[in-house]
């Protein structure tokens, strides 16, 4: 499977944009400063959607930022080659995302006080959402089927390694005033009581129309209609096919339409196994 990964300490990463030779840079030298924000996920996991979110917070429901800038360049990915520069020179508070796994998130972290936003999802549906998204990705090594991706998934042969080990290492900072745990699951519930509880995280405060206009704005419609945000300028890099939307379904449980009765057993068991010494709590999905 190498032939369509990069490799950085076991992990593997997409084909395109990213250099082990400045992940290692990165990790070793990127300084965190105290004011800035990492929103921080597995992939396939709702990241852009916070990341709109969070947008929308800072400028106080105003969409003309989210409509003028690609995403990317709002809140670049601190371990991509092209996310990595921008983010070195950058004044001010900034906006970083990321998928790494904690073993590789530049060591800085550890010694600032920079929010965390850690987004998790039901892996089933992350699972899902992935093998439909990578089937036409050029950047990555393609699924023939659902299937073959089941098995990659759970033996961690996708990108960014085992969601397994991605949730056990960042959840070991649970309980820290600078790291908020999300879920998917609560944001599509109560997407405006989690909203709020995201300000409140970071510090800051929505008039009630400001927060509306953040709703109807950062909504599952608004994006996919914003081509700053639903990644289809990447068509003009070949780094998707055509047809390929970020922006699926935006929905939970989509996975109980694909997996089998086998392969729902099998991943229970695996997750019951790999997830024994975490608080079921944490987990707020079926």
């Amino acid at each position: 499977m190498s032939d369509r990964f990069v490799w950085f300490e076991g992990i593997p990463f997409p084909t395109m944009g990213y250099k082990p030779e400045l992940m290692r840079e990165a990790r070793d030298s990127f300084v965190f400063k105290d004011e800035d924000v990492l929103i921080l996920t597995f992939p396939k996991s709702g990241t852009n959607w916070l990341i709109e979110i969070v947008c929308l917070i800072y400028s106080k429901g105003d969409p003309k930022w989210i409509q003028s800038v690609p995403i990317w360049e709002r809140s670049p990915w601190v371990e991509a080659e092209h996310g990595y520069n921008s983010l070195k020179d950058k004044e001010g508070p900034r906006l970083i995302s990321s998928h790494l796994p904690i073993q590789l998130i530049p060591k800085s972290l550890f010694n600032s006080k920079a929010k965390v936003l850690y987004l998790i999802r039901n892996p089933r549906d992350s699972l899902v959402s992935g093998y439909f998204f990578y089937s036409n990705s050029n950047f990555t090594k393609k699924p023939e089927s659902l299937e073959q991706y089941f098995e990659w998934f759970i033996q961690g042969n996708v990108l960014y390694g085992s969601w397994f080990d991605h949730t056990c290492g960042w959840m070991s900072m649970r309980g820290k005033e600078n790291f908020l745990i999300l879920s998917y699951e609560e944001l599509k519930r109560d997407t405006r009581s989690t909203v709020e509880k995201i300000c409140q995280f970071l510090g800051k405060k929505l008039e009630p129309e400001e927060l509306n206009s953040l709703l109807k704005n950062s909504s599952f419609h608004a994006m996919k209609e914003n081509k700053m945000s639903n990644f289809t300028l990447l068509h003009d890099y070949s780094l998707v096919e055509k047809n390929a939307s970020l922006m699926r379904k935006g929905i939970t449980g989509d996975w109980k339409n694909h997996f089998t009765v086998a392969q729902a057993e099998a991943f229970d068991k695996i997750f019951q196994e790999k997830m024994a010494d975490l608080p079921r709590e944490l987990f707020p999905w079926e």
